[in-house]
């Protein structure tokens, strides 16, 4: 499963890439207004640590997000154009694939949403657990769901597991074969961790002091 960091800070990116496990970063107008940044030169930037960036259109019709999508694709060639999951999204979607402009859709929340953005030509499908979980619903059973879906059909679509909210998601997205998990940065950060380890590499360290002053 590919891992990709929910972000609109470079220096986040950076830090993550460094480790050797960052395979893209998606973004959203919420995370670039947090950073108070330049949109593309943001894009830009977090182009140089992976092989993909998704850059969501804020347009709402069909001729907006053309627009911008295009406008988009053209800056890197690591560049995924980011549709929301409306009708209007989905006739861009269909464009977008037509032209080869690779596209990621946005807002999922349903098994019928993912299924029309995959038929429509979407690239990757991007449904939120997270936001899901917090109005009682099961985030992570609409990612069973989906992937089972997947299974029947063999689309030619990734499923991107959105709105994580901790290192279980994770994992539970994994074991269920999702293709791509993305996460803020504090989960991300909380992922290599784990108090044994670090008891026990200071046992270790304990116990090498002791033998090396003898």
């Amino acid at each position: 499963m590919k891992l990709f960091l929910d972000t609109a800070n470079v220096e986040h990116v950076k830090m993550i890439a460094e480790w050797g496990v960052l395979d893209g970063v998606t973004t959203n107008p919420s995370l670039v207004a947090k950073e108070g940044k330049d949109f593309k030169k943001t894009i830009l930037e977090m182009c140089k640590y992976v092989p993909c960036v998704s850059a969501q259109v804020t347009a709402t019709d069909f001729a907006g997000m053309k627009k911008q999508g295009e406008q988009y694709a053209s800056w890197h060639k690591n560049v995924y154009v980011k549709v929301p999951m409306t009708t209007e999204g989905l006739k861009a979607l269909s464009y977008f694939r037509s032209k080869k402009i690779r596209t990621n859709t946005t807002l999922i929340f349903s098994a019928s949403q993912a299924l029309l953005a995959a038929k429509a030509g979407a690239n990757i499908i991007s449904p939120f657990i997270g936001r899901l979980d917090d109005v009682s619903e099961d985030g992570m059973g609409l990612i069973a769901e989906i992937m089972e879906i997947w299974m029947q059909n063999g689309f030619d679509c990734e499923v991107l597991v959105a709105s994580t909210r901790h290192p279980r998601h994770i994992v539970d997205a994994a074991k269920l074969g999702a293709h791509i998990c993305t996460m803020p940065f504090d989960v991300f950060s909380k992922l290599p961790n784990h108090p044994l380890t670090d008891s026990g590499i200071k046992k270790f360290q304990e116990d090498w002091e002791k033998v090396s002053k003898k």
